[in-house]
């Protein structure tokens, strides 16, 4: 084992989340433009082989959470093969999928064969007319079908449901969503909405405060406070009569970066230390130009030491930043 990764603010550094594609089959307004985005070159994504490398590399500083995102990482051929190397390294502790969800019936069998042990699914409608018009895609059984399909492997476990809350469209869904909650063994998370989206058209007037989502559904289900884990980006609530639970995910109203330990690495190999970086440290040169471990590990280190102390989506004179959801990796 190698020290401790950390960066310049005393954060121990413990959760990668390494996008295996920017390529979406869905084109969900808070991340894609309706006609999509130029996708990357198949030779300027990073090989599973290239992934596994820096994946060890990472857990062997006690980067010990991976989680595999996209663009859609089930829209990549085999992600089996992936989650089967990743899962026979010791140092990785934790292996999980953000998906959203079309693919997976079809793969969550060879993917929990293969050592996937947790799954996240984008679902922000569950009416299939607003399912429709957020995703832009007839897809809302799709969905529905590969949670059940999920839920039947107790390895995967807790799996949970992420709802990207916009102000006036998911006030309509929140109490449906809690319903769902408390029928079906899943933690549903609603994420405040974020500037990353393709069309670029986010303001603070789009953004549904999840302080408004949980007085909704308290007025229906009585919640009960379960707190945040440190470094969880969800502050966790049960239903008062103990069916289900409910997280909140609040970037923008209640910010979290004090202890933020994540780190991003895209498709093409660019180490991001915060959603909102304007700067990047690429891998994918020194991977192919025959950077040593101690290589690659310096450049590391020297990249996450500058990780931003916070995000400053609150500030005056924030700046988006020019990729998207689908091109940082969710």
């Amino acid at each position: 084992m190698r020290p401790q990764l950390v960066d310049g603010h005393g954060r121990d550094i413990g959760d990668v989340r390494i996008s295996v594609t920017d390529r979406c089959n869905f084109r969900c307004q808070y991340c894609m433009p309706a006609e999509g985005l130029p996708w990357l070159d198949r030779k300027d994504i990073l090989t599973y082989e290239e992934i596994a490398r820096v994946a060890g590399l990472l857990a062997s500083m006690g980067v010990h959470d991976v989680r595999l995102t996209g663009g859609e990482p089930l829209a990549r051929r085999e992600l089996w093969k992936l989650v089967e190397m990743l899962s026979a390294d010791g140092n990785i502790h934790d292996l999980s999928l953000t998906t959203n969800g079309y693919l997976l019936e079809r793969q969550v069998e060879q993917l929990v064969r293969a050592g996937l042990r947790r799954v996240n699914v984008s679902l922000d409608a569950l009416a299939p007319d607003r399912f429709f018009q957020l995703t832009r895609r007839n897809s809302l059984q799709q969905v529905l079908s590969s949670l059940a399909a999920a839920e039947k492997y107790p390895e995967l476990r807790p799996i949970k449901v992420n709802v990207v809350a916009l102000k006036d469209f998911t006030e309509d869904e929140v109490v449906a969503f809690a319903e769902f909650a408390r029928k079906h063994p899943y933690e549903v998370r609603f994420i405040e909405f974020m500037p990353l989206d393709g069309d670029r058209n986010w303001s603070r007037d789009r953004v549904l405060p999840n302080a408004e989502v949980r007085r909704l559904i308290h007025a229906a289900y009585p919640l009960k406070d379960l707190g945040r884990e440190r470094h969880g980006t969800s502050r966790r609530w049960e239903f008062a009569d103990g069916q289900g639970s409910i997280g909140f995910i609040s970037p923008v109203s209640e910010p979290f970066c004090g202890d933020c330990n994540r780190i991003r690495i895209t498709a093409e190999g660019e180490l991001r230390t915060c959603l909102f970086s304007m700067t990047e440290t690429d891998l994918r040169e020194p991977l192919r130009n025959g950077a040593s471990d101690a290589e690659l590990e310096a450049l590391i280190r020297a990249a996450v030491w500058e990780k931003e102390l916070k995000h400053h989506v609150n500030d005056e004179g924030f700046v988006q930043p020019l990729r998207t959801m689908s091109q940082i990796g969710g």
